[in-house]
């Protein structure tokens, strides 16, 4: 049976919803201190190891536009129930994998899973918390389990890595997955049914295969190009990369049901939405990256240690995310609230620009600065997001989270690799990285790139997001919006506080 919700939404949705969202960010970087034991066991050299992780960047950044376009068309449950299979068969999979194909194609599978389920949540908290109060409180969760994810994936991955075995790091994500899979039917509103005849047509087949191969060439190149240089693979990448994008774009504009509707990218709250989540993206996880690399290669840290040294940030950003940012959103809205996001994570990440260097001290060094960028994360993941899904028709909301999350996974693609360029280069021309102050000032070089980046993301919130009551809403969802093409204003918020859905429409 399924309970009824209404624009308040529910304790229990909350939770079914933002504990998957842990589950998939937790995969981002639980497998880095685990690296080592899967090497052992399965035979992979380094180059195999790196795939280990970006196997699942890749399908994960490169499946979003489409898994947004079909968690539309298809309904938001029925996309997140079977995002939810998927990523659990996978889990499973990789935990019980033999060989490194077996593992490789665990992990890619958990990627495309990823990129159904993230559109397909989103799709659901905005629609079903559309009451103010309720909508501020629920992506506030949402944005603390994504920053949490991240920030303690590593911690946990040398935790079980250690005490269980390496496998752990994947299977722990099963009996999560089925409690989800029990979960869902009974406590989200079921989907309208489907015409199967409109089906392929609205998910314009030619749009989905040269957008998705477009971000696959992207991330591929991204991903590959700082340890390969410019070889066959880059290039080849690179090449494929611009044809199929010109081939999209053209697709894109004569396709009666494209898979990116313009109207979407007209709506500014849409392009703010999306210029934001790509800084995001391009600040946030280098930092992650290269602080890690910095703790262990430049201030000795163990892999263990150094996951331990950033789980405050896990910590802090929940603390912050369900405490203050609901009523920072409320009383500044999104406008001011990113752009205090942004400059708090622009200054944790100089401060560990400055600080972090051999001999320095975790108290006076690490942690101030963490404080710092822990607060400010909660705070970009809602104010770069949940302004542009309330702005868009609620038919569009899985494409809008796709492209959002599409622009945040190409931002953190790109930004890691331009930055890991910078740190490398500039320890190639004082020292090489066999001498360790070469090395940790390159790190440190990369980082105070990333405090610039978001620095950008100030400006950009500020220039690009409207006041607080001058026609976006800051402190809640306003979901009526005026269609580019047509002048007529349209009604898409979901059902309002006190109407009651079963089947995700409004009665």
């Amino acid at each position: 049976m399924t309970t009824k919700t209404s624009g308040s939404g529910s304790l229990p949705v909350l939770l079914l919803l933002t504990s998957v969202e842990l589950l998939v960010f937790l995969e981002v970087s639980i497998v880095n201190v685990a690296l080592p034991a899967l090497g052992a066991a399965l035979t992979l050299g380094p180059a195999g190891l790196a795939w280990v992780v970006n196997a699942y960047q890749l399908t994960f950044g490169g499946f979003q536009l489409i898994a947004g376009r079909v968690v539309d068309v298809l309904g938001r449950r029925r996309m997140f129930r079977a995002g939810v299979a998927l990523f659990t068969g996978a889990s499973l999979l990789a935990g019980l994998a033999p060989d490194a194909g077996t593992l490789l194609t665990a992990r890619a599978l958990q990627g495309i899973a990823a990129a159904v389920v993230v559109p397909a949540e989103l799709a659901l908290l905005t629609a079903l918390f559309t009451d103010p109060a309720a909508h501020r409180r629920a992506f506030a969760v949402w944005s603390s389990m994504a920053a949490a994810g991240a920030g303690a994936g590593v911690a946990l991955g040398g935790v079980l890595t250690q005490a269980v075995g390496w496998p752990w790091i994947f299977l722990i994500n099963v009996p999560i997955g089925v409690a989800a899979l029990i979960a869902a039917p009974r406590i989200l509103p079921a989907d309208p049914a489907v015409d199967r005849a409109s089906v392929l047509p609205r998910l314009n087949v030619t749009g989905a295969l040269t957008g998705t191969g477009f971000l696959l060439a992207s991330v591929l190149l991204a991903a590959e190009l700082p340890g390969r240089g410019m070889d066959a693979i880059t290039a080849t990448a690179g090449v494929a990369a611009v044809l199929l994008g010109a081939a999209f774009a053209a697709d894109q504009r004569r396709h009666r049901a494209p898979i990116l509707p313009p109207q979407l990218l007209a709506l500014p709250g849409m392009r703010a939405g999306a210029v934001a989540n790509a800084l995001v993206g391009a600040s946030h996880v280098p930092a992650f990256v290269l602080v890690s690399m910095l703790l262990q290669e430049g201030m000795g840290y163990s892999a263990m240690a150094a996951g331990f040294a950033v789980l405050p940030i896990a910590a802090i950003n929940m603390t912050v995310a369900r405490t203050a940012l609901p009523h920072a959103v409320r009383r500044f809205g999104h406008r001011a609230v990113l752009a205090a996001g942004m400059a708090l994570v622009a200054a944790g990440t100089a401060g560990l620009a400055l600080g972090l260097h051999p001999g320095a001290s975790y108290a006076s060094a690490v942690l101030p600065a963490s404080i710092l960028f822990a607060a400010g994360l909660p705070a970009v993941f809602v104010s770069a997001t949940a302004p542009a899904l309330t702005a868009v028709p609620g038919e569009h909301t899985g494409s809008a989270s796709g492209v959002l999350n599409t622009a945040q996974r190409l931002g953190a693609a790109l930004g890691l690799t331009a930055l890991t360029l910078l740190a490398t280069h500039w320890t190639a021309r004082h020292g090489g990285p066999a001498d360790p102050r070469a090395l940790s000032d390159g790190l440190r070089l990369g980082l105070a790139g990333a405090a610039a980046l978001a620095a950008v993301g100030v400006i950009a919130a500020l220039i690009m997001l409207p006041r607080a009551g001058a026609g976006a809403a800051g402190a809640g969802p306003d979901r009526r919006t005026t269609a580019p093409a047509t002048g007529r204003q349209h009604t898409s918020a979901g059902p309002a506080a006190g109407t009651e859905t079963t089947d995700g429409e409004t009665r």
